[in-house]
């Protein structure tokens, strides 16, 4: 059990979900109790080249999440609270234990409900810890709790998912996704400032927006990257566009879903992202495969 005894959720607002439960005898939205579940660490090689680089990205899975996507390829650990019930001293240890191993960069993957005990965890090691926190982020979170954790992170790597509440609600159960992410990704850049890379190419501070495009939503997609090209400075963040999807890890009835993306589908929002002057990583059309996703058995 956690050791800090002040982490205590009893109230729990972490997410924008706003649950607002003890989290010592129920369960939010997220399906986390009160201590840190973790499924796996590993030094992982399939982020974005500035993250992974030779060795690999230091990557912590956490378990639980306050969105649920019904597409998510991590739904082992996402969907479920699956794992190992760690203290914050573990998870300091576990941080410096991956620094040791030659990680790039301490990678937190779905960290949003377990961040207070998170930045405690960073707190008891600053000064040993020598590499960059990442926040790998669904987007969904609130200012509040970001501020929380803004004195560790270095590099927030987020997801902007949807821009129509109908799709955010369909498949994310969250009609105010886009209003939410946005004003976190403000305050993401804000927080984290224009990217910087050391002499081998590494990302040392920034901000990455992911999007992961959608069968059947390309005009969501392009809705998205016009709207953020109206209200930030582009050059500001490195966009990393994904055309991974896999309809394996799609539950329920969604015939729109129950496909992969066509070529003209993912053609015509990289054609906009270039056309709006969007710099980063744009991921092969090939890439559409389950084989980058880890193994969470």
């Amino acid at each position: 059990m956690d050791k800090n005894p002040q982490n205590y959720q009893k109230n729990c607002t972490l997410c924008p979900r706003n649950c607002n439960i003890d989290r010592k005898t129920a369960r939010g939205v997220c399906g986390a109790p009160d201590e840190i579940i973790i499924s796996k660490v590993m030094l992982h090689k399939w982020e974005e080249p500035c993250i992974s680089g030779k060795n690999g990205s230091g990557a912590i899975f956490f378990s639980g999440c306050p969105l649920k996507c019904v597409y998510c390829q991590n739904k082992k650990i996402s969907h479920t609270c699956a794992g190992n019930s760690v203290s914050t001293e573990e998870l300091a240890n576990i941080m410096l234990d991956l620094q040791a191993r030659g990680a790039h960069n301490i990678n937190l993957v779905t960290p949003t409900h377990y961040i207070d005990k998170i930045a405690d965890a960073l707190s008891s090691i600053k000064g040993e810890l020598e590499i960059p926190v990442v926040y790998n982020t669904s987007g969904y979170e609130s200012v509040d709790s970001l501020l929380k954790i803004a004195d560790h992170v270095s590099i927030f790597l987020t997801d902007i998912k949807y821009f129509s509440s109908e799709s955010s609600q369909k498949y994310s159960r969250a009609s105010d996704y886009y209003s939410v992410a946005k004003e976190a990704f403000g305050a993401m850049l804000k927080i984290a400032g224009e990217p910087k890379y050391d002499k081998n190419g590494m990302m040392t501070r920034g901000v990455i927006l992911r999007h992961l495009v959608l069968p059947s939503l390309r005009r969501d997609s392009i809705a998205i990257f016009e709207d953020i090209a109206k209200d930030f400075d582009i050059s500001s963040f490195v966009l990393s566009l994904m055309s991974q999807y896999t309809p394996e890890f799609c539950d329920g009835d969604y015939p729109e879903l129950a496909r992969r993306l066509t070529t003209f589908e993912y053609s015509s929002v990289l054609a906009r992202v270039t056309e709006l002057g969007y710099t980063g990583y744009m991921q092969d059309f090939s890439s559409s495969t389950s084989a980058y996703t880890p193994d969470f058995n």
